[in-house]
């Protein structure tokens, strides 16, 4: 597996900032600065060690990868694919799996996908997802090694949201899908773990980070009703930042009958505005 040609000139040196060449499977800037890529397919341009309880675990990735694996989120993936059409390259900020991105690349055949997350071992199997996606190792709050206006879609999924990177990254005229939890999502789980709750301003919240840079397109809300099993209840709790606080979820064991819960999102699509001369 190495990285996509689309996926190598957008990526850019995170030591000096210069553009990379993939040769002898690394990464390498005309300064001489050398990124590795790792043999699942990924590359990991941090410089330093993520803080704990900032990247999702093994244990973590794999209730992801299962969860969404077993289709509960197939309406919501179907609903953001059916919006975005390109060409160029997808960005998803906070790749995860690549779940997502994957799904996008299905649907949009000439488009190369590049999935950036914080976990390594998340993108293991995000650079296993398609085989037009490249994977790259990076903490979104920083900012980010891709070159300026080099990206047609960015797509932010349930993951932090760098407004100015955001902004930067995308070309004239592309677009942003972002898609949060809405107040109430899987507020059932509550009977059986001490969930971190939803923030109820985080739309406030988005608007704050993005406005002034990008321009509403259109805005859906997304309810349904999903039956769990005793272990997709496990799952869907463990996928999430719940994961790194063990103390709320002692209660998971004592689950043993399927839960109905509710799934509840927002997608929203904004448009970075044209170049004006």
């Amino acid at each position: 597996m190495v990285l996509p040609p689309a996926v190598v000139d957008a990526l850019r040196c995170s030591v000096c900032g210069e553009p990379v060449e993939l040769a002898d499977r690394a990464l390498r800037c005309a300064r001489r600065h050398a990124f590795d890529l790792a043999k699942q397919g990924y590359v990991n341009l941090l410089h330093a060690k993520v803080p704990s309880g900032t990247a999702d675990t093994a244990e973590m990735v794999a209730a992801r990868a299962e969860f969404l694996g077993a289709g509960h989120y197939d309406g919501l993936a179907d609903r953001l694919v059916a919006r975005v059409t390109t060409s160029g390259l997808v960005l998803d900020a906070g790749a995860g799996t690549g779940y997502y991105l994957a799904r996008v690349l299905a649907k949009e055949p000439r488009a190369t996908g590049l999935a950036l997350d914080v976990s390594a071992l998340a993108l293991r199997r995000a650079a296993r997802a398609h085989e037009r996606l490249g994977a790259a190792v990076w903490n979104l709050w920083e900012p980010w090694p891709v070159a300026s206006g080099s990206v047609s879609v960015l797509l932010n999924v349930f993951a932090p949201r760098n407004g100015a990177e955001f902004h930067r990254v995308l070309r004239p005229g592309g677009s942003l899908f972002v898609v949060s939890p809405r107040p109430g999502h899987l507020r059932e789980l509550a009977a059986v773990a001490d969930l971190l709750e939803v923030d109820e301003r985080k739309e406030e919240r988005l608007d704050n980070v993005l406005g002034g840079r990008f321009e509403p397109v259109s805005k859906e809300e997304y309810t349904e009703r999903l039956t769990l099993s005793a272990m997709d209840v496990r799952r869907a709790v463990m996928m999430g930042p719940n994961a790194h606080h063990p103390e709320r979820l002692k209660r998971l064991d004592d689950v043993r009958e399927p839960l109905d819960v509710t799934a509840s999102f927002v997608l929203q699509e904004y448009r970075k505005p044209p170049s004006r001369p």
